[in-house]
């Protein structure tokens, strides 16, 4: 007796859907699982002291991303003051749409003092990166997560994945990056949003 044809489910691509419609890749708005049950034994102390930190909603908060909005808004911006503030103004259905250091430390929830840095000196990175047990080249430009013992390791991967422009390549971070790491290590003055902003003005 011949096997019965099964019946295969038509699948709907995301090129079927009407562009507003698609959620951009999400390799471009990562959010953070951060084991609130404490399930993973080797990252319990870091998870934990993220969930605590003032970087929590900036790594977690999720919400829609549309390409449609997100193309509209980056092909119409420019970089300019606005009242004594430089913001990447653009429209989005008609509507002008300001991004500031402001505004990131307030939807984000930083806590940023505006007077903070944002950027770390090289020497102090690199004594933390050895107080860390980094094995990697010191003098290095770029840093390889691998080369740092599970907690850090863990850290950087957060902040790679959620923080920093990158788009591929999730296993190098900038000095820049790492200096923001260190920062709250270390729990040094540090402007997280000047540092998403400038990031912002880059893609620009």
């Amino acid at each position: 007796m011949a096997p019965k044809q099964r019946k295969r489910k038509v699948v709907t691509k995301i090129t079927d859907k009407p562009e507003e419609l698609v959620i951009s890749e999400r390799r471009h708005n990562m959010i953070a699982y951060l084991d609130p049950e404490g399930k993973i034994a080797e990252l319990k102390e870091i998870t934990w002291w993220i969930r605590e930190s003032r970087i929590n909603k900036a790594v977690t908060f999720s919400t829609p991303v549309y390409k449609s909005l997100v193309k509209v808004f980056w092909n119409s911006t420019s970089v300019v003051q606005v009242d004594g503030t430089e913001v990447i103004q653009g429209q989005v259905n008609d509507l002008n749409v300001n991004v500031s250091r402001e505004i990131l430390n307030t939807v984000l929830e930083l806590q940023d003092d505006p007077n903070a840095p944002s950027s770390i000196p090289i020497m102090c990175t690199r004594g933390c990166l050895l107080r860390m047990k980094w094995i990697g080249d010191i003098f290095s430009t770029q840093i390889n997560k691998g080369d740092l013992s599970m907690r850090y390791k863990f850290l950087l991967h957060v902040l790679i994945q959620c923080i920093s422009n990158r788009r591929a390549g999730y296993d190098m971070a900038s000095n820049d990056l790492v200096g923001l790491m260190v920062a709250l290590v270390l729990n040094k003055p540090f402007s997280i949003s000047k540092y998403i902003f400038s990031n912002m003005k880059e893609n620009w």
